[in-house]
């Protein structure tokens, strides 16, 4: 196919996913160029510095210069004039990840990270121990790694280590991305209902895993918690593969030193591994931290060279991002979305303040706007999943199909809701003082909000702490 085809246009270009796919197509000699509803950086920063043409919207005249492939993204669907546009005319086209299965994988030694949360996470964290270990890995990250300047790199060694995610394929094409990624060294973090805009229930996820789990290769490593049942009735229903399993005691483990999780120690069947200290909170992160320490180990680094490069580790973009800080008053960005999600990243952070004498409030600031949240399908979880905030920020606008009038009932703490962001933000701004910590908590750019607060908060006279 490399031979064959020399000009390649993506639909869908400036999501993490197909951006990434763009940049490794470039890197492969392809002539790459794309579109998009939506031309915007950082994608569309990191793609136009590799070259790669970008053109704003799906119009039938960019393909003026007809490709010879097209790669389609999971976002088109039929109707859409470029998608039948191609369909019309018999142009050649392949999803993102049988492209990349066929172009990239198919000769590499692929870790793949996948689960419910913590994908994205845990995938930079190996891929950095492997970087960090010189085996100059490929990969291909859904998020901005601050390890690294790019999403996606071929790299020199056998090892590529891919984000797997449960999402369907593309509009021709409804098993799961994952599927197409043959991977040897397959971590499942967590298993839980999401996405409910594509499958009806838990089995139905758990049936796409287990579709993934049928093609690891009996020399191959599955890496799974100890405590999930999800998984462990996936893994039921037939496993050819060794496994491993975390938190438990023939397996890996942690102890945590200090409260918030900065510091933990790591062992395995037992026996000391050595102790992480990083800039990273929350057990969550540690729970992250232990696979992909083990995933690293299959591969052959040894557990304490992972763990001397955990302690150099950036965590991606939007996961607990500082975005500033005025009259100390923290504004933080967090790509939690799921309630369980929105749960552990608020008790890392209350950890975190108790640490510290409890000195100060946590402030949540949530827009629920995955298409299983704006459906209402977790709506019960969300009070539960915000316990540990002091004060609740709800954005709830005309695509949101519930009221949250319930869910104020049933929170603990004040609850404030606003259709409009520019009132959110005053309401936050009204309600903050010193020493608070505002985690803004959304899967997509939430209208900027972020700069919005750190702009009103300085425009604001004083915050004394009460």
């Amino acid at each position: 196919m490399i031979n064959k085809i020399q000009h390649l246009h993506i639909l869908g270009i400036c999501g993490t996913f197909m951006g990434g796919i763009a940049a490794l197509a470039k890197e492969l000699g392809f002539r790459v160029t794309g579109c998009d509803a939506h031309v915007y950086p950082p994608m569309s920063t990191q793609l136009e510095l590799q070259g790669i043409a970008l053109k704003q919207g799906y119009k039938i005249e960019h393909f003026d210069d007809e490709p010879d492939l097209v790669i389609v993204g999971n976002a088109m669907s039929r109707g859409n004039v470029m998608v039948e546009y191609i369909l019309d005319r018999n142009i050649p086209y392949i999803s993102g990840p049988q492209w990349l299965l066929e172009n990239v994988l198919k000769d590499r030694w692929v870790l793949a990270v996948s689960g419910t949360h913590g994908k994205t996470t845990t995938s930079s964290m190996l891929t950095w121990i492997l970087e960090y270990a010189h085996l100059s890995p490929g990969f291909l990250i859904g998020g901005v790694p601050q390890n690294f300047d790019c999403s996606a790199r071929l790299g020199n060694a056998p090892f590529f280590v891919i984000e797997a995610d449960e999402y369907d394929t593309a509009f021709f094409d409804k098993r799961s991305k994952f599927v197409h990624y043959h991977p040897r060294t397959l971590v499942i973090n967590n298993m839980e209902f999401d996405h409910g805009d594509i499958f009806n229930d838990l089995a139905d996820i758990q049936r796409q895993f287990h579709h993934l789990i049928r093609m690891v290769p009996s020399n191959g490593l599955i890496l799974s918690p100890q405590n999930e049942t999800a998984i462990n009735e996936t893994l039921a229903m037939g496993c050819w593969t060794p496994t491993e399993q975390s938190v438990c005691e023939s397996g890996w483990q942690a102890k945590k030193l200090v409260a918030d999780g900065s510091e933990f120690n790591v062992t395995f069947k037992g026996v000391e591994q050595g102790r992480v200290k990083w800039a990273l909170i929350g057990d969550f992160n540690i729970d992250n931290a232990l696979m992909a320490i083990a995933a690293a180990r299959h591969v052959g680094v040894p557990s304490h060279i992972a763990i001397e490069a955990l302690a150099e580790f950036v965590n991606t973009k939007r996961r607990f991002e500082l975005k500033g800080e005025v009259s100390n008053i923290k504004v933080y960005d967090d790509f939690a979305h799921h309630p369980t999600a929105i749960a552990k990243m608020l008790a890392g952070v209350r950890a975190q303040v108790d640490s510290k004498n409890g000195q100060g409030r946590v402030l949540a600031v949530l827009e629920p706007r995955s298409n299983t949240m704006k459906s209402g399908v977790h709506k019960e979880a969300l009070p539960r999943s915000l316990q540990q905030a002091d004060q609740v920020f709800i954005f709830q606008d005309d695509q949101i199909k519930w009221s949250v009038d319930e869910l104020i009932q049933q929170c603990h703490q004040p609850c404030f809701v606003e259709k409009y962001i520019d009132d959110l933000v005053v309401k936050i701004v009204e309600q903050s003082q010193a020493g608070d910590i505002i985690v803004v908590m959304s899967n997509g750019g939430f209208g900027n909000i972020h700069e919005k607060i750190l702009a009103a908060l300085i425009a604001n006279k004083s915050f004394k702490r009460e």
